[in-house]
Protein backbone atom coordinates (compact mmCIF):
# COMPACT_ATOMS: atom_id res chain seq x y z
CA UNK A 1 0.00 0.00 0.00
CA UNK A 2 1.16 3.82 -0.95
CA UNK A 3 1.65 6.11 1.73
CA UNK A 4 -0.78 8.53 2.63
CA UNK A 5 -0.63 11.29 0.84
CA UNK A 6 -0.63 14.74 3.71
CA UNK A 7 -1.71 18.22 2.90
CA UNK A 8 -4.04 20.80 4.98
CA UNK A 9 -7.58 20.49 2.85
CA UNK A 10 -9.43 18.34 1.10
CA UNK A 11 -12.20 19.70 -0.64
CA UNK A 12 -14.40 16.24 -2.35
CA UNK A 13 -16.17 17.87 -5.23
CA UNK A 14 -15.34 20.59 -6.85
CA UNK A 15 -18.78 21.79 -8.62
CA UNK A 16 -18.87 25.74 -8.37
CA UNK A 17 -19.00 26.19 -4.79
CA UNK A 18 -16.35 23.26 -4.03
CA UNK A 19 -13.93 24.90 -7.12
CA UNK A 20 -14.21 28.02 -5.49
CA UNK A 21 -13.08 27.41 -2.24
CA UNK A 22 -10.84 25.11 -3.19
CA UNK A 23 -8.86 27.89 -5.15
CA UNK A 24 -9.37 30.24 -2.68
CA UNK A 25 -8.17 27.80 -0.23
CA UNK A 26 -4.86 27.29 -2.12
CA UNK A 27 -4.69 31.34 -2.71
CA UNK A 28 -4.61 31.83 1.03
CA UNK A 29 -1.62 29.55 1.12
CA UNK A 30 -3.15 26.53 1.74
CA UNK A 31 -1.90 23.27 0.74
CA UNK A 32 -5.38 21.65 -0.88
CA UNK A 33 -6.23 18.56 -2.65
CA UNK A 34 -9.13 18.66 -4.99
CA UNK A 35 -11.09 15.68 -5.53
CA UNK A 36 -13.31 15.28 -8.37
CA UNK A 37 -14.40 11.99 -10.11
CA UNK A 38 -16.49 13.83 -13.45
CA UNK A 39 -16.03 17.22 -14.47
CA UNK A 40 -14.33 20.26 -12.52
CA UNK A 41 -17.13 23.21 -12.43
CA UNK A 42 -19.85 20.32 -11.75
CA UNK A 43 -23.50 20.36 -12.84
CA UNK A 44 -23.68 24.14 -13.67
CA UNK A 45 -21.71 25.07 -16.34
CA UNK A 46 -21.97 21.44 -18.26
CA UNK A 47 -25.71 20.08 -17.74
CA UNK A 48 -27.53 22.81 -15.90
CA UNK A 49 -27.36 26.62 -15.52
CA UNK A 50 -25.07 27.32 -18.99
CA UNK A 51 -26.97 25.17 -21.28
CA UNK A 52 -30.35 24.99 -20.23
CA UNK A 53 -30.04 29.16 -20.41
CA UNK A 54 -28.89 29.15 -23.54
CA UNK A 55 -31.78 26.99 -24.85
CA UNK A 56 -33.93 29.37 -23.68
CA UNK A 57 -32.59 32.54 -24.83
CA UNK A 58 -32.89 31.03 -28.12
CA UNK A 59 -36.39 29.97 -27.53
CA UNK A 60 -37.15 33.43 -26.38
CA UNK A 61 -36.31 35.13 -28.83
CA UNK A 62 -38.65 33.25 -31.13
CA UNK A 63 -41.55 34.04 -28.27
CA UNK A 64 -40.88 37.79 -29.11
CA UNK A 65 -40.85 37.61 -32.84
CA UNK A 66 -44.50 35.95 -32.51
CA UNK A 67 -45.33 39.00 -30.68
CA UNK A 68 -44.39 41.27 -33.16
CA UNK A 69 -47.52 41.40 -34.61
CA UNK A 70 -49.31 43.17 -32.21
CA UNK A 71 -46.96 46.19 -31.96
CA UNK A 72 -44.39 46.35 -34.76
CA UNK A 73 -46.03 44.70 -37.98
CA UNK A 74 -45.46 41.45 -39.68
CA UNK A 75 -42.62 38.95 -38.21
CA UNK A 76 -42.06 35.28 -38.48
CA UNK A 77 -38.47 33.15 -37.37
CA UNK A 78 -38.12 29.77 -38.59
CA UNK A 79 -36.61 27.84 -35.36
CA UNK A 80 -33.49 26.27 -36.18
CA UNK A 81 -32.22 24.36 -33.15
CA UNK A 82 -28.81 23.67 -34.57
CA UNK A 83 -28.08 27.13 -33.34
CA UNK A 84 -28.40 26.98 -30.15
CA UNK A 85 -26.92 23.08 -29.87
CA UNK A 86 -23.63 24.44 -31.39
CA UNK A 87 -23.21 27.11 -28.73
CA UNK A 88 -23.78 24.55 -26.33
CA UNK A 89 -21.70 22.01 -27.57
CA UNK A 90 -18.82 24.35 -28.63
CA UNK A 91 -18.98 27.45 -26.56
CA UNK A 92 -20.13 26.24 -23.42
CA UNK A 93 -18.75 23.26 -22.55
CA UNK A 94 -16.04 22.82 -25.02
CA UNK A 95 -17.40 19.16 -25.89
CA UNK A 96 -17.97 18.07 -22.46
CA UNK A 97 -14.69 18.84 -21.48
CA UNK A 98 -13.51 20.58 -18.36
CA UNK A 99 -9.88 21.51 -19.48
CA UNK A 100 -10.68 25.51 -18.92
CA UNK A 101 -11.88 24.45 -15.44
CA UNK A 102 -9.23 21.91 -14.22
CA UNK A 103 -6.19 24.48 -14.85
CA UNK A 104 -7.68 27.33 -13.34
CA UNK A 105 -7.81 25.15 -10.07
CA UNK A 106 -4.10 23.66 -10.70
CA UNK A 107 -3.09 27.07 -11.75
CA UNK A 108 -4.20 28.31 -8.36
CA UNK A 109 -1.73 25.78 -6.73
CA UNK A 110 -4.97 23.08 -5.83
CA UNK A 111 -3.57 19.35 -6.32
CA UNK A 112 -6.36 18.03 -8.59
CA UNK A 113 -6.63 14.52 -7.83
CA UNK A 114 -9.37 12.50 -10.51
CA UNK A 115 -11.15 9.62 -9.32
CA UNK A 116 -13.91 8.82 -6.06
CA UNK A 117 -13.42 9.69 -3.17
CA UNK A 118 -14.53 8.68 0.21
CA UNK A 119 -14.19 9.58 3.52
CA UNK A 120 -12.53 6.68 6.01
CA UNK A 121 -12.42 8.30 9.36
CA UNK A 122 -11.98 12.06 10.65
CA UNK A 123 -9.40 14.20 8.00
CA UNK A 124 -8.98 11.21 5.71
CA UNK A 125 -10.38 10.66 2.10
CA UNK A 126 -9.48 7.31 -0.02
CA UNK A 127 -9.40 8.12 -3.72
CA UNK A 128 -9.21 4.47 -5.57
CA UNK A 129 -7.13 3.40 -2.95
CA UNK A 130 -4.34 6.30 -2.02
CA UNK A 131 -5.17 7.64 1.16
CA UNK A 132 -5.10 11.77 1.61
CA UNK A 133 -4.92 12.92 5.13
CA UNK A 134 -6.03 16.43 5.51
CA UNK A 135 -4.61 18.46 9.27
CA UNK A 136 -6.91 20.63 8.70
CA UNK A 137 -10.32 18.76 7.37
CA UNK A 138 -12.56 17.79 4.46
CA UNK A 139 -15.33 19.74 2.97
CA UNK A 140 -17.97 17.56 0.99
CA UNK A 141 -19.44 19.15 -2.43
CA UNK A 142 -20.83 15.96 -3.88
CA UNK A 143 -23.69 17.63 -5.48
CA UNK A 144 -26.64 15.48 -6.98
CA UNK A 145 -27.98 13.42 -9.49
CA UNK A 146 -31.03 12.89 -11.47
CA UNK A 147 -33.55 11.55 -9.45
CA UNK A 148 -34.55 7.58 -10.28
CA UNK A 149 -37.99 7.47 -10.10
CA UNK A 150 -39.26 3.45 -9.47
CA UNK A 151 -41.82 3.86 -12.26
CA UNK A 152 -42.71 0.07 -13.75
CA UNK A 153 -40.72 -0.12 -17.12
CA UNK A 154 -38.85 3.01 -17.34
CA UNK A 155 -35.21 1.62 -16.48
CA UNK A 156 -35.51 -0.43 -19.91
CA UNK A 157 -36.06 2.54 -21.76
CA UNK A 158 -33.89 4.97 -22.99
CA UNK A 159 -35.40 8.07 -21.32
CA UNK A 160 -33.20 11.31 -21.18
CA UNK A 161 -32.40 13.13 -17.96
CA UNK A 162 -30.86 16.71 -18.20
CA UNK A 163 -27.61 15.26 -18.55
CA UNK A 164 -28.88 13.94 -21.89
CA UNK A 165 -31.20 16.29 -23.40
CA UNK A 166 -28.42 19.22 -23.68
CA UNK A 167 -26.34 17.09 -25.60
CA UNK A 168 -29.43 16.60 -28.11
CA UNK A 169 -28.49 17.26 -31.55
CA UNK A 170 -31.99 16.98 -33.75
CA UNK A 171 -35.12 17.93 -31.72
CA UNK A 172 -37.86 15.26 -31.51
CA UNK A 173 -41.32 15.75 -33.44
CA UNK A 174 -43.29 15.56 -29.39
CA UNK A 175 -41.77 14.95 -26.04
CA UNK A 176 -43.35 13.82 -22.62
CA UNK A 177 -42.14 15.75 -19.69
CA UNK A 178 -41.88 13.90 -16.12
CA UNK A 179 -41.91 17.15 -13.83
CA UNK A 180 -43.79 20.34 -13.76
CA UNK A 181 -41.23 21.67 -11.48
CA UNK A 182 -37.95 24.18 -12.89
CA UNK A 183 -36.14 22.26 -14.62
CA UNK A 184 -39.61 20.69 -16.55
CA UNK A 185 -40.93 23.96 -17.01
CA UNK A 186 -38.00 25.63 -18.46
CA UNK A 187 -37.28 23.21 -20.85
CA UNK A 188 -40.83 22.37 -21.54
CA UNK A 189 -41.38 26.04 -22.93
CA UNK A 190 -38.23 26.38 -24.76
CA UNK A 191 -38.39 22.93 -26.57
CA UNK A 192 -42.13 23.86 -27.41
CA UNK A 193 -40.71 27.44 -29.03
CA UNK A 194 -38.42 25.36 -31.51
CA UNK A 195 -41.78 23.32 -32.37
CA UNK A 196 -42.09 20.19 -30.47
CA UNK A 197 -45.29 19.10 -29.45
CA UNK A 198 -44.76 19.31 -25.32
CA UNK A 199 -46.93 17.33 -22.61
CA UNK A 200 -46.06 17.88 -18.71
CA UNK A 201 -46.95 15.27 -16.19
CA UNK A 202 -46.62 16.57 -12.58
CA UNK A 203 -47.70 14.59 -9.40
CA UNK A 204 -48.66 17.22 -7.81
CA UNK A 205 -51.64 19.26 -8.05
CA UNK A 206 -50.08 22.04 -10.33
CA UNK A 207 -46.83 23.67 -11.94
CA UNK A 208 -44.25 24.80 -10.06
CA UNK A 209 -45.73 23.46 -6.76
CA UNK A 210 -42.93 25.25 -4.44
CA UNK A 211 -44.27 28.25 -5.82
CA UNK A 212 -47.14 30.99 -4.82
CA UNK A 213 -50.02 29.36 -6.30
CA UNK A 214 -50.96 32.43 -8.37
CA UNK A 215 -47.72 32.13 -10.17
CA UNK A 216 -48.92 28.46 -11.02
CA UNK A 217 -52.14 29.46 -11.93
CA UNK A 218 -50.40 31.99 -13.68
CA UNK A 219 -48.00 29.83 -15.51
CA UNK A 220 -50.12 26.93 -16.45
CA UNK A 221 -52.52 30.02 -18.36
CA UNK A 222 -49.08 30.56 -20.41
CA UNK A 223 -48.64 27.31 -21.52
CA UNK A 224 -52.14 26.65 -22.67
CA UNK A 225 -52.06 29.74 -24.54
CA UNK A 226 -48.63 28.64 -26.58
CA UNK A 227 -49.76 25.09 -26.73
CA UNK A 228 -48.16 22.94 -24.01
CA UNK A 229 -50.29 20.54 -22.66
CA UNK A 230 -50.46 20.16 -19.01
CA UNK A 231 -51.21 17.75 -16.97
CA UNK A 232 -51.24 18.28 -12.70
CA UNK A 233 -52.48 15.32 -10.29
CA UNK A 234 -51.20 12.59 -11.99
CA UNK A 235 -48.99 9.63 -10.99
CA UNK A 236 -47.16 7.91 -14.13
CA UNK A 237 -47.28 4.05 -13.27
CA UNK A 238 -45.85 2.70 -16.40
CA UNK A 239 -43.67 3.46 -19.43
CA UNK A 240 -42.90 1.41 -22.10
CA UNK A 241 -40.77 1.83 -25.47
CA UNK A 242 -40.67 0.84 -28.71
CA UNK A 243 -40.62 3.29 -31.88
CA UNK A 244 -41.59 6.01 -29.21
CA UNK A 245 -43.15 6.46 -25.34
CA UNK A 246 -45.96 5.42 -24.15
CA UNK A 247 -46.62 7.14 -20.64
CA UNK A 248 -49.96 5.49 -18.52
CA UNK A 249 -51.27 7.48 -15.49
CA UNK A 250 -54.28 6.02 -14.10
CA UNK A 251 -56.62 6.21 -17.25
CA UNK A 252 -54.51 8.89 -19.19
CA UNK A 253 -52.32 7.70 -22.20
CA UNK A 254 -49.31 9.89 -23.53
CA UNK A 255 -47.60 9.10 -26.51
CA UNK A 256 -44.56 10.85 -27.37
CA UNK A 257 -41.27 10.30 -29.43
CA UNK A 258 -38.79 11.13 -26.28
CA UNK A 259 -39.09 11.06 -23.12
CA UNK A 260 -37.59 13.50 -20.36
CA UNK A 261 -37.71 12.62 -16.99
CA UNK A 262 -37.16 16.08 -14.53
CA UNK A 263 -39.23 15.22 -11.56
CA UNK A 264 -36.22 16.34 -8.68
CA UNK A 265 -32.28 15.63 -8.21
CA UNK A 266 -31.04 13.14 -5.35
CA UNK A 267 -27.82 14.17 -2.95
CA UNK A 268 -25.11 12.33 -3.34
CA UNK A 269 -24.93 11.28 -0.22
CA UNK A 270 -24.90 7.32 -0.10
CA UNK A 271 -21.37 6.46 -0.96
CA UNK A 272 -19.01 8.79 0.21
CA UNK A 273 -18.44 7.50 4.14
CA UNK A 274 -20.61 9.36 6.16
CA UNK A 275 -20.85 6.49 8.22
CA UNK A 276 -16.99 6.40 8.65
CA UNK A 277 -17.25 10.22 10.32
CA UNK A 278 -20.58 9.38 12.61
CA UNK A 279 -23.22 10.53 10.27
CA UNK A 280 -25.82 8.62 8.40
CA UNK A 281 -25.81 8.05 4.95
CA UNK A 282 -28.92 7.33 4.95
CA UNK A 283 -30.03 10.53 5.71
CA UNK A 284 -31.77 12.80 3.52
CA UNK A 285 -28.31 15.50 3.29
CA UNK A 286 -25.71 16.57 5.39
CA UNK A 287 -26.67 19.01 8.25
CA UNK A 288 -24.15 22.07 8.74
CA UNK A 289 -23.87 24.49 11.48
CA UNK A 290 -23.96 28.47 10.69
CA UNK A 291 -20.32 28.15 9.73
CA UNK A 292 -20.77 25.03 7.55
CA UNK A 293 -19.50 22.69 9.91
CA UNK A 294 -20.67 19.71 9.62
CA UNK A 295 -18.16 17.19 12.36
CA UNK A 296 -15.17 16.81 13.77
CA UNK A 297 -12.63 18.11 10.66
CA UNK A 298 -15.83 18.38 8.24
CA UNK A 299 -17.40 21.12 6.52
CA UNK A 300 -20.07 20.39 3.57
CA UNK A 301 -21.55 22.91 1.05
CA UNK A 302 -23.70 23.00 -1.86
CA UNK A 303 -26.73 20.52 -2.53
CA UNK A 304 -26.21 18.28 -0.20
CA UNK A 305 -26.96 20.63 2.96
CA UNK A 306 -30.43 21.48 1.87
CA UNK A 307 -30.75 25.10 1.43
CA UNK A 308 -31.25 25.26 -2.37
CA UNK A 309 -29.72 23.51 -4.77
CA UNK A 310 -28.57 26.53 -6.36
CA UNK A 311 -24.68 27.52 -7.69
CA UNK A 312 -25.26 31.12 -6.00
CA UNK A 313 -25.97 29.08 -2.17
CA UNK A 314 -23.55 26.89 -3.03
CA UNK A 315 -21.33 30.11 -3.87
CA UNK A 316 -22.30 32.07 -0.69
CA UNK A 317 -21.43 29.06 1.72
CA UNK A 318 -18.08 28.38 -0.07
CA UNK A 319 -16.95 31.84 0.92
CA UNK A 320 -18.24 31.27 4.74
CA UNK A 321 -16.45 27.96 5.30
CA UNK A 322 -13.24 29.17 3.65
CA UNK A 323 -13.68 31.90 6.53
CA UNK A 324 -14.03 29.60 9.13
CA UNK A 325 -11.00 27.30 8.13
CA UNK A 326 -8.92 29.87 7.64
CA UNK A 327 -9.83 31.34 11.47
CA UNK A 328 -11.13 34.55 10.66
CA UNK A 329 -14.37 35.45 12.14
CA UNK A 330 -16.32 35.78 8.84
CA UNK A 331 -19.81 36.11 8.00
CA UNK A 332 -22.29 33.30 9.63
CA UNK A 333 -24.61 30.90 6.94
CA UNK A 334 -28.07 33.16 6.73
CA UNK A 335 -30.77 31.73 4.60
CA UNK A 336 -33.85 34.02 5.75
CA UNK A 337 -33.18 35.68 1.62
CA UNK A 338 -32.53 32.97 -0.86
CA UNK A 339 -33.37 33.82 -3.93
CA UNK A 340 -34.39 31.75 -6.92
CA UNK A 341 -35.39 31.73 -10.37
CA UNK A 342 -37.50 29.75 -12.86
CA UNK A 343 -36.34 31.16 -16.34
CA UNK A 344 -39.55 30.40 -17.92
CA UNK A 345 -41.11 33.43 -20.18
CA UNK A 346 -42.58 35.07 -17.73
CA UNK A 347 -39.67 34.44 -15.32
CA UNK A 348 -40.74 33.84 -11.64
CA UNK A 349 -38.22 35.10 -9.13
CA UNK A 350 -38.96 34.45 -5.73
CA UNK A 351 -36.78 34.72 -2.60
CA UNK A 352 -37.69 33.78 1.84
CA UNK A 353 -41.23 32.44 2.76
CA UNK A 354 -44.00 32.07 0.88
CA UNK A 355 -47.41 32.69 2.16
CA UNK A 356 -48.18 29.24 3.09
CA UNK A 357 -44.95 28.97 4.81
CA UNK A 358 -45.13 32.41 6.73
CA UNK A 359 -48.63 30.93 7.92
CA UNK A 360 -47.07 27.59 8.88
CA UNK A 361 -44.34 29.06 11.16
CA UNK A 362 -47.60 31.16 12.95
CA UNK A 363 -46.17 34.30 11.57
CA UNK A 364 -49.12 37.15 11.76
CA UNK A 365 -49.49 37.13 7.85
CA UNK A 366 -50.40 40.27 5.57
CA UNK A 367 -49.88 40.26 1.66
CA UNK A 368 -49.76 42.54 -0.97
CA UNK A 369 -50.75 41.89 -4.54
CA UNK A 370 -49.95 43.98 -7.97
CA UNK A 371 -50.67 42.85 -11.57
CA UNK A 372 -47.81 44.18 -13.74
CA UNK A 373 -49.88 44.14 -16.37
CA UNK A 374 -51.63 46.72 -15.01
CA UNK A 375 -48.63 49.31 -14.31
CA UNK A 376 -47.52 51.75 -17.23
CA UNK A 377 -44.88 49.49 -18.20
CA UNK A 378 -47.24 47.24 -18.82
CA UNK A 379 -49.18 49.13 -20.46
CA UNK A 380 -46.70 50.22 -22.62
CA UNK A 381 -45.16 46.98 -23.34
CA UNK A 382 -48.14 45.72 -24.47
CA UNK A 383 -47.79 42.15 -24.90
CA UNK A 384 -45.61 39.43 -23.13
CA UNK A 385 -45.84 41.40 -20.05
CA UNK A 386 -47.96 39.10 -17.95
CA UNK A 387 -46.75 38.83 -14.42
CA UNK A 388 -47.23 40.21 -10.60
CA UNK A 389 -45.46 41.48 -7.50
CA UNK A 390 -47.08 39.37 -4.02
CA UNK A 391 -45.22 40.52 -0.85
CA UNK A 392 -45.56 38.38 2.15
CA UNK A 393 -45.04 40.60 5.66
CA UNK A 394 -44.73 39.99 9.26
CA UNK A 395 -47.78 42.21 10.13
CA UNK A 396 -46.59 42.77 13.21
CA UNK A 397 -42.94 43.46 12.57
CA UNK A 398 -43.52 45.46 9.70
CA UNK A 399 -40.83 43.19 7.56
CA UNK A 400 -40.86 41.44 4.78
CA UNK A 401 -40.71 37.58 5.02
CA UNK A 402 -41.24 36.29 1.34
CA UNK A 403 -42.04 37.91 -2.19
CA UNK A 404 -42.56 36.60 -6.02
CA UNK A 405 -41.28 39.11 -8.74
CA UNK A 406 -43.36 37.10 -11.92
CA UNK A 407 -42.62 39.14 -15.03
CA UNK A 408 -40.14 39.61 -18.33
CA UNK A 409 -37.36 40.36 -16.08
CA UNK A 410 -38.67 38.78 -12.87
CA UNK A 411 -35.42 37.21 -11.97
CA UNK A 412 -33.58 40.63 -11.75
CA UNK A 413 -36.99 42.39 -10.21
CA UNK A 414 -36.38 39.99 -6.72
CA UNK A 415 -33.51 41.25 -6.05
CA UNK A 416 -34.81 44.55 -4.84
CA UNK A 417 -36.93 42.38 -2.34
CA UNK A 418 -34.08 40.07 -1.20
CA UNK A 419 -32.10 43.14 -0.32
CA UNK A 420 -35.46 44.25 1.96
CA UNK A 421 -35.37 40.87 3.41
CA UNK A 422 -31.77 39.89 3.99
CA UNK A 423 -31.21 44.02 5.80
CA UNK A 424 -34.49 43.78 7.54
CA UNK A 425 -35.73 47.02 6.18
CA UNK A 426 -39.03 47.86 7.20
CA UNK A 427 -42.10 47.58 4.65
CA UNK A 428 -42.51 51.19 5.37
CA UNK A 429 -39.35 52.51 4.45
CA UNK A 430 -39.28 50.28 0.98
CA UNK A 431 -42.65 52.24 0.36
CA UNK A 432 -41.06 55.60 0.94
CA UNK A 433 -38.18 55.14 -1.93
CA UNK A 434 -37.87 56.93 -5.20
CA UNK A 435 -39.95 54.24 -7.93
CA UNK A 436 -38.16 54.99 -11.18
CA UNK A 437 -40.54 55.94 -13.86
CA UNK A 438 -41.85 53.80 -15.49
CA UNK A 439 -40.27 50.26 -15.04
CA UNK A 440 -42.06 47.21 -14.05
CA UNK A 441 -40.42 47.49 -10.17
CA UNK A 442 -43.19 50.26 -9.93
CA UNK A 443 -45.40 47.52 -9.46
CA UNK A 444 -43.32 46.88 -5.98
CA UNK A 445 -44.89 50.26 -4.91
CA UNK A 446 -48.89 48.82 -5.77
CA UNK A 447 -48.32 45.73 -3.97
CA UNK A 448 -46.80 47.42 -0.56
CA UNK A 449 -49.75 49.82 -0.87
CA UNK A 450 -51.91 46.34 -1.12
CA UNK A 451 -50.05 45.26 2.28
CA UNK A 452 -52.55 47.78 4.34
CA UNK A 453 -49.57 48.13 6.92
CA UNK A 454 -49.86 51.84 6.65
CA UNK A 455 -46.43 51.67 4.56
CA UNK A 456 -46.69 55.37 3.53
CA UNK A 457 -46.83 56.86 6.91
CA UNK A 458 -43.35 57.59 9.00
Amino acid sequence: MSEPVGCDVIVLGLGPGGQQLAIGLAEAGLDVVGVEKHLVGGECPFYGCTPSKLMIRASTLIGHVRLADQLSGDASVVPDWSRPAKRITEEATKGWTDDANARAVQDAGVRLVRGHGRLTSPGCVDVDGVSHVAARGVVLNTGTEPLVLPIDGLEDTPYWTNRDVVKAKELPTSLAIIGGGPIGCELAQAFSRFGVDVTVLEAADRLLAVEEPETSRLLSRVFEDEGITVHVGVEVDRVEHTDGFTLTAGDLRVEAERLLVAAGRSNNVRDVGLENVGLDPSAPGVETDERMRAGEKLWAIGDITGHGRFTHVSSYQAEVAMADILGEDGPLADYRAVSRVTFTDPEVGSVGLSEEQAREQGIDVSTGFADISDSARGWLDGAGNSGHIKLVADAASGLLVGATAVGPTGGDLVSMLALAIHGRVPARTVRRMHFAFPTYHGSVMTALDDLGLDATSG
